[in-house]
Protein backbone atom coordinates (compact mmCIF):
# COMPACT_ATOMS: atom_id res chain seq x y z
CA UNK A 1 0.00 0.00 0.00
CA UNK A 2 1.55 3.61 -0.99
CA UNK A 3 0.57 6.24 0.41
CA UNK A 4 1.51 10.17 0.03
CA UNK A 5 0.71 13.29 1.77
CA UNK A 6 0.47 15.97 -0.47
CA UNK A 7 0.80 19.82 1.12
CA UNK A 8 0.72 22.83 -0.54
CA UNK A 9 -0.35 26.85 -0.14
CA UNK A 10 -4.24 26.87 -1.20
CA UNK A 11 -3.42 29.29 -4.05
CA UNK A 12 0.00 27.53 -5.28
CA UNK A 13 -0.37 26.26 -9.19
CA UNK A 14 1.82 23.77 -8.75
CA UNK A 15 0.26 22.41 -5.32
CA UNK A 16 -3.21 22.21 -8.04
CA UNK A 17 -1.03 20.40 -10.75
CA UNK A 18 0.27 17.44 -8.38
CA UNK A 19 -3.29 17.43 -6.50
CA UNK A 20 -4.68 16.66 -9.91
CA UNK A 21 -1.89 13.92 -11.05
CA UNK A 22 -2.66 12.31 -7.67
CA UNK A 23 -6.07 12.08 -8.09
CA UNK A 24 -5.97 10.49 -10.80
CA UNK A 25 -3.40 7.75 -9.63
CA UNK A 26 -5.62 7.33 -6.29
CA UNK A 27 -8.31 6.31 -8.84
CA UNK A 28 -6.67 4.22 -11.46
CA UNK A 29 -4.50 2.28 -8.90
CA UNK A 30 -5.98 0.23 -6.12
CA UNK A 31 -3.05 0.70 -3.88
CA UNK A 32 -1.87 4.40 -4.18
CA UNK A 33 -3.59 6.54 -1.60
CA UNK A 34 -3.28 10.42 -1.15
CA UNK A 35 -3.79 12.34 1.73
CA UNK A 36 -4.19 16.51 0.89
CA UNK A 37 -3.09 19.32 3.28
CA UNK A 38 -3.70 22.86 2.40
CA UNK A 39 -2.96 25.72 4.23
CA UNK A 40 -3.53 29.81 3.66
CA UNK A 41 -0.62 31.41 2.21
CA UNK A 42 -0.22 33.40 5.19
CA UNK A 43 0.29 30.84 7.33
CA UNK A 44 1.97 28.47 4.69
CA UNK A 45 5.55 29.30 5.55
CA UNK A 46 5.55 28.94 9.57
CA UNK A 47 3.73 25.62 8.90
CA UNK A 48 6.21 24.05 6.21
CA UNK A 49 8.80 24.92 8.93
CA UNK A 50 7.60 22.92 11.57
CA UNK A 51 6.45 20.04 9.54
CA UNK A 52 10.19 19.93 7.69
CA UNK A 53 12.12 20.68 11.73
CA UNK A 54 10.06 17.88 12.96
CA UNK A 55 10.50 15.41 10.83
CA UNK A 56 14.41 16.77 9.88
CA UNK A 57 13.74 17.77 6.13
CA UNK A 58 15.02 20.23 4.04
CA UNK A 59 12.63 21.34 1.97
CA UNK A 60 11.30 25.21 0.86
CA UNK A 61 8.89 25.28 -1.82
CA UNK A 62 5.15 24.23 -2.06
CA UNK A 63 4.29 21.62 -2.03
CA UNK A 64 5.88 19.57 -0.02
CA UNK A 65 5.36 15.62 -0.65
CA UNK A 66 5.88 12.76 1.26
CA UNK A 67 5.32 9.07 1.54
CA UNK A 68 3.83 7.28 5.12
CA UNK A 69 6.05 3.84 5.32
CA UNK A 70 2.70 2.05 6.64
CA UNK A 71 4.23 -1.11 6.77
CA UNK A 72 7.22 -0.27 8.26
CA UNK A 73 6.27 2.40 10.84
CA UNK A 74 8.55 5.44 12.03
CA UNK A 75 8.60 8.79 10.18
CA UNK A 76 7.49 9.08 6.59
CA UNK A 77 10.28 9.58 3.67
CA UNK A 78 10.46 12.79 2.10
CA UNK A 79 9.80 12.88 -1.88
CA UNK A 80 10.13 16.29 -2.54
CA UNK A 81 7.95 18.67 -4.39
CA UNK A 82 6.06 18.65 -7.52
CA UNK A 83 9.29 17.53 -10.04
CA UNK A 84 10.00 14.76 -8.24
CA UNK A 85 6.68 14.11 -7.35
CA UNK A 86 5.72 14.00 -11.69
CA UNK A 87 9.26 12.09 -11.95
CA UNK A 88 7.78 9.26 -9.30
CA UNK A 89 4.76 9.19 -11.22
CA UNK A 90 6.56 8.61 -14.88
CA UNK A 91 8.83 5.88 -13.35
CA UNK A 92 6.88 3.66 -11.20
CA UNK A 93 3.53 4.46 -12.75
CA UNK A 94 4.22 5.46 -16.55
CA UNK A 95 1.96 8.41 -16.03
CA UNK A 96 2.52 12.38 -16.26
CA UNK A 97 0.38 15.23 -16.65
CA UNK A 98 -0.62 17.32 -19.18
CA UNK A 99 -2.21 20.40 -17.50
CA UNK A 100 -1.68 23.69 -19.01
CA UNK A 101 -0.47 26.79 -17.18
CA UNK A 102 -3.59 28.30 -17.26
CA UNK A 103 -5.90 25.82 -16.17
CA UNK A 104 -3.40 25.66 -13.35
CA UNK A 105 -4.21 29.43 -12.19
CA UNK A 106 -7.97 28.70 -12.43
CA UNK A 107 -7.60 25.37 -10.05
CA UNK A 108 -5.13 27.23 -8.10
CA UNK A 109 -7.89 30.14 -7.36
CA UNK A 110 -10.48 27.73 -6.58
CA UNK A 111 -8.24 26.08 -4.15
CA UNK A 112 -8.06 28.92 -2.43
CA UNK A 113 -11.48 30.02 -2.11
CA UNK A 114 -12.51 26.57 -1.29
CA UNK A 115 -9.77 26.66 1.55
CA UNK A 116 -11.00 30.14 2.94
CA UNK A 117 -14.88 28.53 2.96
CA UNK A 118 -13.85 25.45 4.56
CA UNK A 119 -11.93 27.26 7.44
CA UNK A 120 -14.86 29.65 7.73
CA UNK A 121 -17.18 26.64 8.47
CA UNK A 122 -15.19 25.24 11.03
CA UNK A 123 -15.37 28.04 13.36
CA UNK A 124 -19.20 28.31 12.65
CA UNK A 125 -19.13 24.65 13.66
CA UNK A 126 -17.13 25.38 17.18
CA UNK A 127 -19.28 28.38 17.70
CA UNK A 128 -21.83 25.67 17.73
CA UNK A 129 -20.82 23.25 20.05
CA UNK A 130 -19.49 25.53 22.94
CA UNK A 131 -18.89 24.16 26.21
CA UNK A 132 -20.93 24.59 29.08
CA UNK A 133 -19.44 26.95 31.40
CA UNK A 134 -19.74 25.39 34.68
CA UNK A 135 -18.43 27.31 38.03
CA UNK A 136 -18.57 25.71 41.28
CA UNK A 137 -17.52 28.08 44.45
CA UNK A 138 -16.14 26.98 47.54
CA UNK A 139 -14.36 24.27 45.40
CA UNK A 140 -12.06 23.51 47.89
CA UNK A 141 -14.32 21.68 50.10
CA UNK A 142 -15.33 17.86 50.78
CA UNK A 143 -18.47 18.24 48.97
CA UNK A 144 -16.78 18.76 45.48
CA UNK A 145 -14.37 16.03 45.64
CA UNK A 146 -17.74 14.09 45.28
CA UNK A 147 -19.66 16.58 43.14
CA UNK A 148 -16.85 16.29 39.99
CA UNK A 149 -17.48 12.86 39.01
CA UNK A 150 -20.72 13.19 38.72
CA UNK A 151 -20.96 16.54 36.85
CA UNK A 152 -18.34 14.73 34.22
CA UNK A 153 -20.37 11.61 34.35
CA UNK A 154 -22.82 12.53 31.09
CA UNK A 155 -25.75 11.76 33.31
CA UNK A 156 -26.42 15.23 34.57
CA UNK A 157 -25.91 17.93 31.62
CA UNK A 158 -26.30 14.91 28.41
CA UNK A 159 -22.96 12.79 26.69
CA UNK A 160 -23.47 15.69 23.96
CA UNK A 161 -22.34 18.45 26.14
CA UNK A 162 -19.10 19.45 26.53
CA UNK A 163 -18.31 21.35 30.05
CA UNK A 164 -15.69 23.89 31.04
CA UNK A 165 -14.79 23.19 34.58
CA UNK A 166 -13.73 26.09 36.80
CA UNK A 167 -12.64 25.94 40.38
CA UNK A 168 -13.65 29.07 42.55
CA UNK A 169 -12.32 29.54 46.06
CA UNK A 170 -10.18 32.09 48.50
CA UNK A 171 -6.12 32.74 47.16
CA UNK A 172 -5.21 30.32 50.74
CA UNK A 173 -6.85 27.53 48.78
CA UNK A 174 -4.83 27.89 45.88
CA UNK A 175 -2.16 24.70 46.23
CA UNK A 176 -5.57 22.57 47.18
CA UNK A 177 -7.33 23.75 43.57
CA UNK A 178 -4.32 22.62 41.45
CA UNK A 179 -4.15 19.26 42.84
CA UNK A 180 -7.79 19.00 42.37
CA UNK A 181 -7.46 19.99 39.09
CA UNK A 182 -4.51 17.52 37.75
CA UNK A 183 -6.69 15.07 39.33
CA UNK A 184 -10.20 15.75 37.14
CA UNK A 185 -7.74 16.43 34.32
CA UNK A 186 -6.20 12.46 35.12
CA UNK A 187 -10.42 11.21 34.63
CA UNK A 188 -10.05 11.51 31.38
CA UNK A 189 -13.76 12.20 30.70
CA UNK A 190 -14.84 12.57 27.17
CA UNK A 191 -17.09 15.74 27.82
CA UNK A 192 -15.00 17.50 29.84
CA UNK A 193 -13.14 20.06 27.34
CA UNK A 194 -11.08 21.79 29.69
CA UNK A 195 -10.74 22.33 33.68
CA UNK A 196 -9.27 25.44 35.46
CA UNK A 197 -8.89 27.05 38.66
CA UNK A 198 -9.81 30.57 39.72
CA UNK A 199 -9.19 32.94 42.66
CA UNK A 200 -9.07 35.88 41.60
CA UNK A 201 -12.44 37.84 42.29
CA UNK A 202 -12.94 40.33 40.07
CA UNK A 203 -12.46 36.98 37.53
CA UNK A 204 -15.17 34.80 39.06
CA UNK A 205 -18.31 33.63 37.46
CA UNK A 206 -16.98 35.17 34.29
CA UNK A 207 -19.69 33.81 31.03
CA UNK A 208 -20.80 31.33 33.77
CA UNK A 209 -23.83 29.60 32.80
CA UNK A 210 -24.05 27.28 35.85
CA UNK A 211 -23.00 27.96 38.84
CA UNK A 212 -22.82 26.06 41.81
CA UNK A 213 -22.73 27.41 45.55
CA UNK A 214 -21.51 24.87 47.99
CA UNK A 215 -20.87 26.03 51.88
CA UNK A 216 -17.99 28.20 52.66
CA UNK A 217 -14.58 26.84 53.61
CA UNK A 218 -14.82 29.60 56.07
CA UNK A 219 -11.46 28.67 58.76
CA UNK A 220 -12.76 31.59 61.04
CA UNK A 221 -14.14 30.63 64.09
CA UNK A 222 -17.67 31.93 64.70
CA UNK A 223 -19.22 31.39 68.80
CA UNK A 224 -22.64 32.12 68.29
CA UNK A 225 -25.87 31.86 65.62
CA UNK A 226 -26.18 35.80 65.23
CA UNK A 227 -22.08 35.86 64.19
CA UNK A 228 -22.80 32.67 62.15
CA UNK A 229 -25.45 34.78 60.22
CA UNK A 230 -24.52 38.18 59.79
CA UNK A 231 -20.90 36.34 58.31
CA UNK A 232 -23.44 34.89 55.47
CA UNK A 233 -24.26 38.78 54.37
CA UNK A 234 -21.04 40.32 53.14
CA UNK A 235 -19.68 36.63 51.06
CA UNK A 236 -23.40 36.38 49.30
CA UNK A 237 -23.42 40.43 48.00
CA UNK A 238 -19.50 39.52 46.43
CA UNK A 239 -21.16 37.00 44.79
CA UNK A 240 -24.42 38.45 44.00
CA UNK A 241 -22.36 41.52 42.29
CA UNK A 242 -20.33 39.00 41.05
CA UNK A 243 -22.95 36.91 38.87
CA UNK A 244 -24.72 40.14 37.66
CA UNK A 245 -21.26 41.11 36.40
CA UNK A 246 -19.68 38.50 34.81
CA UNK A 247 -22.44 35.48 34.37
CA UNK A 248 -24.18 34.96 31.43
CA UNK A 249 -27.21 36.85 31.02
CA UNK A 250 -29.27 33.27 31.48
CA UNK A 251 -26.99 31.62 33.73
CA UNK A 252 -28.20 28.64 36.36
CA UNK A 253 -27.86 28.92 39.68
CA UNK A 254 -27.86 26.07 42.31
CA UNK A 255 -27.40 26.97 46.19
CA UNK A 256 -26.40 23.27 48.09
CA UNK A 257 -25.01 22.64 51.53
CA UNK A 258 -26.34 22.50 54.83
CA UNK A 259 -25.89 25.58 56.52
CA UNK A 260 -28.37 28.13 56.15
CA UNK A 261 -29.59 27.52 52.49
CA UNK A 262 -32.66 29.33 52.20
CA UNK A 263 -30.86 32.38 53.80
CA UNK A 264 -28.35 32.66 51.15
CA UNK A 265 -30.93 31.53 48.81
CA UNK A 266 -32.41 34.67 49.62
CA UNK A 267 -29.33 37.02 49.73
CA UNK A 268 -28.60 35.91 46.46
CA UNK A 269 -31.57 37.29 44.99
CA UNK A 270 -31.47 40.26 46.69
CA UNK A 271 -27.92 41.00 45.34
CA UNK A 272 -28.49 40.01 41.73
CA UNK A 273 -31.80 40.83 40.79
CA UNK A 274 -31.50 40.05 36.85
CA UNK A 275 -31.58 36.65 37.61
CA UNK A 276 -33.12 36.22 40.51
CA UNK A 277 -35.49 33.96 39.02
CA UNK A 278 -32.88 31.29 37.84
CA UNK A 279 -31.79 30.83 41.97
CA UNK A 280 -32.88 27.70 43.54
CA UNK A 281 -31.71 25.68 46.96
CA UNK A 282 -31.32 21.94 46.65
CA UNK A 283 -33.90 20.00 49.42
CA UNK A 284 -33.04 16.80 48.10
CA UNK A 285 -30.52 16.21 50.29
CA UNK A 286 -33.11 16.12 53.19
CA UNK A 287 -35.72 14.68 51.26
CA UNK A 288 -33.25 11.52 50.81
CA UNK A 289 -32.87 11.36 54.57
CA UNK A 290 -36.28 11.19 55.18
CA UNK A 291 -36.62 7.94 52.57
CA UNK A 292 -34.18 6.86 53.44
CA UNK A 293 -35.62 6.05 57.66
CA UNK A 294 -38.66 4.92 56.22
CA UNK A 295 -37.40 2.68 54.14
CA UNK A 296 -35.54 1.10 56.68
CA UNK A 297 -38.67 1.32 59.04
CA UNK A 298 -40.55 -0.33 55.96
CA UNK A 299 -37.37 -2.86 55.04
CA UNK A 300 -37.16 -1.85 51.91
CA UNK A 301 -35.26 0.17 49.67
CA UNK A 302 -35.34 3.97 50.12
CA UNK A 303 -35.55 4.24 46.24
CA UNK A 304 -39.15 2.55 46.39
CA UNK A 305 -39.96 5.58 48.32
CA UNK A 306 -41.42 8.58 46.18
CA UNK A 307 -43.49 11.77 46.91
CA UNK A 308 -42.05 12.66 50.16
CA UNK A 309 -42.44 16.78 50.31
CA UNK A 310 -40.21 19.04 52.66
CA UNK A 311 -41.49 22.25 53.72
CA UNK A 312 -40.35 25.08 54.70
CA UNK A 313 -36.30 25.68 55.76
CA UNK A 314 -34.27 22.97 54.28
CA UNK A 315 -31.29 23.55 57.01
CA UNK A 316 -33.50 24.70 59.99
CA UNK A 317 -37.10 24.28 60.72
CA UNK A 318 -38.99 22.25 58.30
CA UNK A 319 -42.16 19.79 57.96
CA UNK A 320 -41.44 16.08 56.27
CA UNK A 321 -44.96 15.46 54.50
CA UNK A 322 -46.01 12.17 54.44
CA UNK A 323 -48.98 12.67 53.23
CA UNK A 324 -48.91 11.74 49.13
CA UNK A 325 -45.55 9.68 50.40
CA UNK A 326 -45.93 6.11 47.89
CA UNK A 327 -44.18 2.90 48.52
CA UNK A 328 -43.54 0.94 44.95
CA UNK A 329 -42.51 -2.70 44.58
CA UNK A 330 -43.07 -3.56 48.58
CA UNK A 331 -43.41 -6.79 49.93
CA UNK A 332 -47.26 -7.13 51.16
CA UNK A 333 -49.86 -9.49 51.15
CA UNK A 334 -51.55 -7.19 47.96
CA UNK A 335 -49.40 -7.15 44.86
CA UNK A 336 -50.25 -5.48 41.30
CA UNK A 337 -49.02 -5.03 38.07
CA UNK A 338 -45.55 -2.31 37.26
CA UNK A 339 -46.19 0.99 38.64
CA UNK A 340 -48.91 -0.04 41.55
CA UNK A 341 -47.93 1.37 45.01
CA UNK A 342 -49.17 1.36 48.31
CA UNK A 343 -49.38 4.48 50.48
CA UNK A 344 -46.59 4.81 53.09
CA UNK A 345 -48.31 5.60 56.31
CA UNK A 346 -51.35 3.41 55.62
CA UNK A 347 -48.42 0.71 55.40
CA UNK A 348 -47.06 1.80 58.75
CA UNK A 349 -49.01 0.56 61.15
CA UNK A 350 -46.45 1.71 63.95
CA UNK A 351 -48.15 5.30 64.36
CA UNK A 352 -46.27 5.93 67.65
CA UNK A 353 -42.99 5.30 65.85
CA UNK A 354 -44.42 8.15 63.33
CA UNK A 355 -44.99 10.36 65.44
CA UNK A 356 -42.25 10.48 67.94
CA UNK A 357 -39.17 8.31 66.70
CA UNK A 358 -39.56 9.34 63.46
CA UNK A 359 -39.50 13.06 64.34
CA UNK A 360 -36.95 12.92 66.59
CA UNK A 361 -34.67 11.21 64.49
CA UNK A 362 -35.40 14.18 61.99
CA UNK A 363 -34.80 16.71 64.15
CA UNK A 364 -31.12 15.70 65.29
CA UNK A 365 -30.36 15.40 61.51
CA UNK A 366 -31.57 18.64 60.89
CA UNK A 367 -30.07 20.75 63.94
CA UNK A 368 -26.72 19.29 64.04
CA UNK A 369 -26.25 18.75 60.03
CA UNK A 370 -25.12 15.45 60.96
CA UNK A 371 -25.13 12.09 58.63
CA UNK A 372 -25.65 14.89 55.31
CA UNK A 373 -22.15 14.21 54.48
CA UNK A 374 -20.48 15.36 50.99
CA UNK A 375 -21.51 12.27 49.44
CA UNK A 376 -25.59 12.95 49.82
CA UNK A 377 -24.81 16.75 49.21
CA UNK A 378 -22.94 15.85 46.03
CA UNK A 379 -25.52 13.80 44.94
CA UNK A 380 -28.23 16.02 45.68
CA UNK A 381 -26.94 18.91 43.84
CA UNK A 382 -26.31 16.58 40.52
CA UNK A 383 -29.80 15.48 40.52
CA UNK A 384 -31.44 18.22 40.89
CA UNK A 385 -29.25 20.49 38.22
CA UNK A 386 -30.11 16.87 36.05
CA UNK A 387 -34.00 17.13 36.45
CA UNK A 388 -33.34 21.34 35.57
CA UNK A 389 -31.90 20.14 32.26
CA UNK A 390 -33.80 16.86 31.49
CA UNK A 391 -36.98 17.26 33.31
CA UNK A 392 -38.07 15.24 36.52
CA UNK A 393 -39.73 11.72 36.41
CA UNK A 394 -43.03 11.81 35.38
CA UNK A 395 -45.63 12.30 37.90
CA UNK A 396 -42.87 12.63 40.95
CA UNK A 397 -43.43 15.06 43.47
CA UNK A 398 -39.38 16.82 43.62
CA UNK A 399 -38.91 18.94 46.79
CA UNK A 400 -37.13 22.22 46.02
CA UNK A 401 -36.42 25.94 47.46
CA UNK A 402 -37.54 28.87 45.33
CA UNK A 403 -38.75 32.13 46.12
CA UNK A 404 -42.44 32.38 47.17
CA UNK A 405 -45.14 34.23 45.28
CA UNK A 406 -47.83 32.86 47.54
CA UNK A 407 -48.20 29.60 46.78
CA UNK A 408 -50.23 27.73 49.64
CA UNK A 409 -50.26 31.24 51.58
CA UNK A 410 -47.11 30.84 51.72
CA UNK A 411 -45.83 35.02 52.74
CA UNK A 412 -44.55 36.35 49.22
CA UNK A 413 -40.50 36.82 49.25
CA UNK A 414 -40.22 33.90 51.66
CA UNK A 415 -37.43 31.29 50.22
CA UNK A 416 -39.61 28.58 50.94
CA UNK A 417 -39.06 24.40 50.13
CA UNK A 418 -42.01 23.44 48.43
CA UNK A 419 -43.24 20.38 46.35
CA UNK A 420 -42.44 20.96 42.18
CA UNK A 421 -41.98 19.40 39.17
CA UNK A 422 -39.47 19.85 36.59
CA UNK A 423 -40.26 20.40 32.81
CA UNK A 424 -38.87 22.38 29.64
CA UNK A 425 -35.69 23.56 31.75
CA UNK A 426 -37.53 25.16 34.20
CA UNK A 427 -39.53 24.14 37.01
CA UNK A 428 -43.68 24.34 38.03
CA UNK A 429 -45.38 24.35 41.36
CA UNK A 430 -47.36 21.34 42.08
CA UNK A 431 -50.29 23.87 43.59
CA UNK A 432 -52.90 21.22 41.97
CA UNK A 433 -52.12 18.73 44.43
CA UNK A 434 -55.26 17.83 46.68
CA UNK A 435 -55.21 17.49 49.98
CA UNK A 436 -51.81 19.48 51.11
CA UNK A 437 -52.92 22.32 52.37
CA UNK A 438 -51.03 24.31 54.80
CA UNK A 439 -52.94 25.70 57.85
CA UNK A 440 -51.79 29.44 59.01
CA UNK A 441 -50.19 28.62 62.17
CA UNK A 442 -48.03 25.95 60.89
CA UNK A 443 -46.99 28.36 57.89
CA UNK A 444 -46.57 30.95 60.75
CA UNK A 445 -44.30 28.51 62.58
CA UNK A 446 -42.19 27.48 59.47
CA UNK A 447 -41.54 31.24 58.20
CA UNK A 448 -40.88 32.55 61.21
CA UNK A 449 -37.76 31.39 61.80
CA UNK A 450 -36.58 32.51 57.71
CA UNK A 451 -37.96 35.80 58.61
CA UNK A 452 -35.83 35.90 61.84
CA UNK A 453 -32.61 34.56 60.31
CA UNK A 454 -32.93 37.22 57.23
CA UNK A 455 -33.66 40.46 60.33
CA UNK A 456 -30.39 39.02 61.94
CA UNK A 457 -28.17 38.36 59.18
CA UNK A 458 -29.00 42.37 58.42
CA UNK A 459 -28.49 43.25 62.01
CA UNK A 460 -32.61 44.54 62.42
CA UNK A 461 -32.62 41.92 65.37
CA UNK A 462 -30.21 40.97 68.25
CA UNK A 463 -30.97 37.62 68.98
CA UNK A 464 -32.20 34.94 67.42
CA UNK A 465 -35.42 33.25 69.33
CA UNK A 466 -36.17 29.34 67.96
CA UNK A 467 -39.97 28.94 67.93
CA UNK A 468 -41.22 27.16 71.08
CA UNK A 469 -42.51 23.69 69.93
CA UNK A 470 -46.25 23.08 70.31
CA UNK A 471 -47.68 20.10 72.00
CA UNK A 472 -47.89 17.21 69.33
CA UNK A 473 -51.12 16.62 69.64
CA UNK A 474 -52.14 19.93 68.47
CA UNK A 475 -50.44 19.13 65.36
CA UNK A 476 -50.59 15.57 64.83
CA UNK A 477 -53.58 13.90 63.20
CA UNK A 478 -53.13 10.38 64.02
CA UNK A 479 -53.47 7.67 61.01
CA UNK A 480 -54.76 4.93 63.12
CA UNK A 481 -58.28 5.38 62.52
CA UNK A 482 -58.33 6.10 59.18
CA UNK A 483 -56.65 2.53 58.90
CA UNK A 484 -59.17 0.74 61.12
CA UNK A 485 -61.82 2.34 58.79
CA UNK A 486 -59.99 1.24 55.50
CA UNK A 487 -59.94 -2.22 57.23
CA UNK A 488 -63.29 -2.60 58.65
CA UNK A 489 -64.43 -1.06 54.87
CA UNK A 490 -62.31 -4.01 52.99
CA UNK A 491 -60.71 -1.01 50.80
CA UNK A 492 -57.50 -1.42 49.73
CA UNK A 493 -54.49 0.89 50.81
CA UNK A 494 -52.92 1.39 47.07
CA UNK A 495 -53.16 4.01 44.21
CA UNK A 496 -55.49 6.64 44.58
CA UNK A 497 -56.47 5.90 47.86
CA UNK A 498 -54.07 8.13 50.11
CA UNK A 499 -55.58 12.02 49.33
CA UNK A 500 -57.34 11.56 52.58
CA UNK A 501 -54.83 11.30 55.40
CA UNK A 502 -54.39 14.24 56.90
CA UNK A 503 -50.64 13.98 58.72
CA UNK A 504 -47.78 15.96 59.14
CA UNK A 505 -44.87 15.37 61.17
CA UNK A 506 -43.70 18.36 63.96
CA UNK A 507 -41.60 20.84 63.15
CA UNK A 508 -37.51 20.23 63.29
CA UNK A 509 -35.85 23.26 65.54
Amino acid sequence: MAKFVIAGKANCPYYAKAELLADYLQKNLPNFQMFKITQHPDVWEEWLEDVCEKNNWDHRTSPIIWRELLDRGGKGLLLGGYNEFLEHAQLYYGVTSSMTTDLMMVVAKENLQAHIEEELEKEAMKGLIKPLQVWVASAGTNVCYHLIPLLLSGEVFGMHTEISLTLFDREKMENCLKALVMEIEDLASPILRSVSFCTKTGDAFLQAQVIIILDDSTDEEVYTLESCLRSRVPLCRLYGCLMEKNAHESVKVIVGGKTFVNLKTALLMQYAPNIAHNIIAVALGVEGQAKARVARKMKTTSSSIKDVIIWGNISGNNYVDLRKAKVYNYDSAIWGPPGYYHSVLSSIFDSEWVKKEFVMILQNLSSTGREFGGILAAHSIATTLKYWYHGSPPGEIVSLGIMSEGQFGIPEGVVFSMPVKFENGTWVVLTDLEDISLSTRIINRLTDDLIQEKLVAFGDLLTFQPVQEEPKEEIIHSNIELVEEKEQAGSDDSEGKTEDLQYFQPDQI
